[in-house]
């Protein structure tokens, strides 16, 4: 039997199928069109829905006996629909605008306090309840046609069972999650005049739907008695594939945003946390949780380098058969930081911030500045404000003594030690970058009794690429540069 993990992006979906001894054998992926405009975030859920169907059915031609599915996906983004699961209205991404006003309503309602002792959340117009407020206010006819409110992972779920349910951790990003209940919070839900019958069933992470309908398995070519596994926000499920499983490690997923992971033993002080805008969040172990301390631009700030400004040099590593970044990072033959100031928030602050006006910066040129000090400065941005973060959370409790980094970014070993000496942590990276679809299959694996527990899982699944250990003399260079650094947003923000 094979098990497959179903991670559904903001741009594309994919489906990673593995052995019964954890083996990746293959998989498929298919993208979908997001519609930013100055309004409006927006993306067509039906064609999300296409797109899972279609990945199946790619793996399915080569895989007839899969047995498992399990399904994690990004959060916030929600949609109404009718009593048959169509969609009645395009869907808002968590960078929609809309919903601002709606937030300062329940604030005020509720107080700010309250509702991130609930929700683990400090209150912000990203999350879902705030944008479901908008959309009754705006378009209150699609309310009340509404027979269901699903994010996109418990959407998907219930067009291939006919199940409703929702696993804790995906709920918490709607910001109407109680994470000390576990369940729904009426408290919040009344206050934003939401029905909570139009909500799915909260499960725990990893709880298994059923089987897919007959009609899942005449589009996908799924045997009936595939069983589809409720897995759980995009980051646990990048935490499970990480091999993280209590507080003395935490995860670095060095993707197209960067996220650090740490773990927590016990619910940390909401009240540390608020501050910061760290999200608390309940993990697969329960009675521990996790929290979200991370950068809109992490790859995608690297890729916005390449771009922009390497197109000779995408030419000269082709000729060496090298990756551009490589042969950017073999330019810079220092051993000793840049000295350069990247802001890294060219797509806005997320924490400690959350600050989506913010604006990126590089600071330090001058006339015999390279390429190649740029893209290294770019890469100690990332990694100062992961530093910046990291410091934000010391009164809330952590005490990871390690990071296990996932995520493309985890094949540069340069980036790597950087971050090691930068954090003064060992870091050891993953040799599988998708974390998030590994850890999804370890969990199905569960499920459907392929594996006794996430630790039989773990053994076979999570494999070791190399561990980097940081160095004093270049901590003590980053953290003179890093004490500027600390003093950039303040001293730019006032001029954007």
């Amino acid at each position: 039997m094979k098990i497959a993990g179903l991670d559904i992006g903001t741009t594309g979906c994919k489906l990673t199928v593995f052995d019964e001894q954890g083996q990746d054998l293959g998989k498929a992926y298919r993208d979908y069109p997001v519609r930013r405009q100055v309004s409006g975030h927006e993306i067509d859920i039906s064609v999300v829905m296409d797109s899972v169907y279609a990945v199946i059915g790619e793996m399915v031609t080569q895989y007839p006996d899969i047995g498992g599915i399990g399904i994690t996906s990004f959060g916030e983004t929600f949609v109404m629909t009718d009593a048959q699961g169509t969609p009645l209205h395009t869907a808002m991404l968590y960078t929609d605008p809309r919903g601002a006003e709606e937030c300062a309503q329940l604030v005020e309602t509720l107080g700010a306090d309250r509702i991130a002792r609930i929700s683990g959340l400090a209150p912000h117009e990203m999350y879902s309840v705030c944008k479901i407020m908008w959309l009754k206010k705006h378009q209150p006819e699609v309310y009340q046609q509404a027979r269901h409110i699903f994010l996109i992972g418990d959407y998907v779920a219930w067009h291939l069972t006919g199940v409703a349910q929702i696993d804790y951790s995906l709920a918490t990003r709607s910001m109407a999650f109680d994470i000390g209940k576990l369940t729904w919070s009426e408290e919040i839900l009344d206050a934003a005049g939401i029905d909570i019958f139009l909500l799915s069933k909260p499960v725990p992470t990893g709880t298994a739907a059923g089987c897919v309908t007959k009609a899942a398995a005449e589009k996908t070519g799924l045997n009936p008695d595939c069983q589809i596994v409720t897995v759980s926000h995009d980051q646990v499920a990048a935490a499970v594939g990480a091999g993280a499983f209590d507080g003395e490690t935490a995860v670095d997923g060095a993707g197209t945003v960067e996220c650090l992971t740490p773990i927590y033993d016990s619910l940390p002080d909401i009240s540390v946390m608020s501050k910061g805008f760290f999200s608390v969040v309940p993990y697969v172990i329960p009675g521990k949780y996790v929290a979200y301390a991370f950068s809109y631009t992490g790859g995608a700030l690297i890729q916005w380098c390449v771009n922009t400004f390497a197109k000779a040099e995408q030419e000269k590593a082709k000729e060496q058969g090298v990756s551009v970044n490589t042969y950017l990072e073999q330019q810079y033959n220092k051993q000793e930081p840049t000295g350069l100031l990247v802001l890294p928030h060219f797509a806005g602050a997320a924490t400690p911030y959350m600050d989506t006006g913010s604006k990126g910066a590089i600071l330090g040129l001058t006339a015999g500045t390279t390429l190649s000090e740029i893209y290294r400065a770019c890469m100690e941005g990332v990694a100062y404000e992961m530093r910046l973060n990291y410091d934000a959370l010391a009164a809330s409790g952590i005490h990871f003594t390690k990071l296990h980094a996932t995520g493309g970014g985890a094949k540069s070993k340069v980036w790597m030690q950087m971050k090691a000496d930068i954090l003064n942590l060992p870091i050891l990276s993953l040799k599988t970058t998708d974390a998030g679809t590994v850890g999804s299959a370890m969990l199905t694996g569960v499920a459907v009794g392929v594996f006794r527990d996430l630790a039989e899982a773990a053994a076979v699944m999570v494999r070791q690429r190399e561990t980097y250990l940081p160095d004093p003399k270049r901590h003590e260079q980053y953290m003179r540069i890093y004490e500027r650094y600390r003093k950039v947003y303040q001293a730019v923000r006032p001029l954007m």
